[in-house]
């Protein structure tokens, strides 16, 4: 069993690893439910997402970072990692979002995956995109 979501100074760590001087930054752990609910409303897909991240402001940044509990212990089961480390990454993620990194071109998504490996590795955790010996 993958287990239950990392303890709140956790989930903090994860964030102010990759947050900008001043940034004010709420994280929420939703259910299926609310993370499809909030998916079709803000980007009009009928699914629940691993993270969303909203940006209300640049300087300081201010933003939430949505992570949807189930879908993130789903993949961390398919993907054979911990749920620590997946839980970090999409953390990691979802605050790059917040900075305005972004994955839609080849370009942009090296850059952002090249700062998530940093931050990741910083934070004592591998690299998510490596797939794990089994899988190879």
């Amino acid at each position: 069993m993958v287990g239950t979501e990392p303890a709140t100074a956790s989930l903090r760590r994860y964030a102010m690893a990759a947050a900008s001087r001043g940034a004010q930054v709420t994280l929420r752990v939703v259910g299926s439910a609310e993370a499809e609910r909030l998916n079709a409303r803000y980007r009009r897909r009928k699914y629940a997402s691993n993270v969303l991240s909203f940006r209300y402001r640049q300087r300081p940044l201010a933003g939430d970072v949505v992570l949807c509990h189930p879908v993130i212990a789903a993949e961390a089961r398919a993907q054979g990692k911990t749920l620590a480390a997946h839980y970090a990454h999409l953390v990691v993620h979802g605050m790059l979002h917040l900075r305005g990194y972004d994955h839609a071109r080849k370009r942009e998504a090296t850059r952002m995956e090249q700062a998530e490996v940093r931050l990741l590795r910083q934070l004592g955790f591998g690299d998510p995109y490596a797939l794990p010996a089994a899988v190879k």
